[in-house]
């Protein structure tokens, strides 16, 4: 079949064979096909094993079709994209993939829990590589849920004040008595703190206070031996209802005012024994008035209610005492103010409360919540 252009002119004529270049010279080099190049660097980096093997195959035909250079790297892709694929098949069968993944996901979980020791904050639990008490200083813990067992629970903090290094004996008077407040306020459920958790703090070093301006003391509950294990230790404001709140702050002082009991008796110093008294006593007239304006509900309130009147009557003896202007009356009033106290500082409240029952350094399971 002939054809014309549309002008009418003759068709083209066809071109003539080439020539053959004259014998010794220079043939012209062909290319390198670019599918085997992707081939080899498919199979190299294992992106997606069987892609390597087809872009080898695709290339291996156009090589062929177009004389095209690069079979040698084609071939040696689809060898290394097979022997991935046969890999990649091995481990899926296995298993050993997964176990790879778990590897990769627990070391992204110890780089993610591994902070600085200055990011700690209240209610953080925390590990520290040789426990707390073998460290003298910190620089990275690894925070952990506090339902695992861990060397300590952050329950607060503070900043020190002024420019000049105080040195290390002032920053402990210092943060004995402020970590010691906070420890309380954190678990007002003291009875729910094991015996095995100290007051602990971490403090600014000289070095740092003067190279990175560290001021701050962090304050802790940290296991003495082994680890703490009862999960958080918080019982405050942001984990309590109002009966437990109301209830705690009313009893929490009368526990510890008697724990300021002086060293010297009465026969040795009357004085120092009769202020203590009164001070027990406003304490328990403070604790009294306090339950009574609190309205509690279902069973706590007739054990409350109990309780109120138990503290009362104690609270007569220890009236009397504080009044006692010689020794012999002040010890007549003193052992009956004892005996009256309500046992165990009202237990069948606490119950009742769902507060922990066991006072600290007893034996019985407690029932907290």
């Amino acid at each position: 079949m002939s054809s014309s252009s549309p002008q009418g002119w003759p068709p083209p004529q066809q071109p003539y064979p080439p020539v053959p270049p004259p014998p010794g010279a220079v043939h012209p080099s062909a290319n390198t096909n670019g599918l085997a190049i992707a081939s080899l660097v498919t199979g190299l980096v294992c992106l997606v094993p069987p892609l390597g093997l087809i872009l080898g195959a695709f290339a291996l035909g156009r090589i062929k079709k177009k004389g095209e250079r690069g079979k040698g790297l084609a071939v040696a892709g689809m060898i290394l994209s097979l022997i991935s694929t046969l890999l990649v098949a091995t481990g899926i069968a296995t298993g050993a993939f997964s176990k790879a993944l778990d590897g990769v996901r627990e070391v992204k979980e110890e780089v993610a829990s591994s902070s600085s020791a200055f990011a700690l904050r209240k209610g953080d639990c925390f590990n520290t590589p040789n426990g707390v008490q073998n460290e003298e200083e910190v620089e990275r813990v690894k925070s952990v849920k506090c339902a695992q067992p861990h060397d300590a629970e952050v329950t607060g903090s503070f900043k020190l004040t002024g420019d000049t290094w105080p040195g290390v004996p002032e920053i402990e008077k210092i943060a004995e008595e402020r970590c010691f407040a906070m420890g309380e306020a954190y678990a007002m459920d003291a009875w729910a703190v094991p015996d095995n958790a100290w007051t602990f703090y971490y403090h600014p070093t000289k070095e740092s206070w003067s190279t990175i301006k560290d001021r701050t003391v962090t304050c802790a509950f940290v296991a003495e031996k082994g680890k703490l294990t009862t999960g958080s230790l918080r019982s405050d404001e942001t984990t309590l209802d109002a009966d437990q709140l109301v209830f705690l702050k009313a009893l929490n002082p009368t526990e510890s005012v008697f724990g300021e009991e002086p060293e010297e008796d009465p026969d040795t110093n009357l004085d120092a024994n009769v202020k203590w008294a009164g001070k027990v006593e406003k304490t328990l007239r403070d604790a009294g008035a306090a339950l009574e304006a609190h309205t509690f509900s279902g069973p706590s309130q007739k054990a409350v209610a109990d309780l109120v009147r138990d503290l009362d009557e104690a609270r007569k003896h220890w009236t009397k005492a504080a009044k006692a202007t010689d020794a012999d009356t002040f010890w007549e009033h003193y052992e009956p103010g004892y005996d009256a106290l309500p046992a165990d500082f009202g237990k069948e409240a606490r119950a009742a409360l769902k507060l922990d029952t066991t006072p600290p350094g007893g034996t019985e399971s407690g029932s907290g919540s």
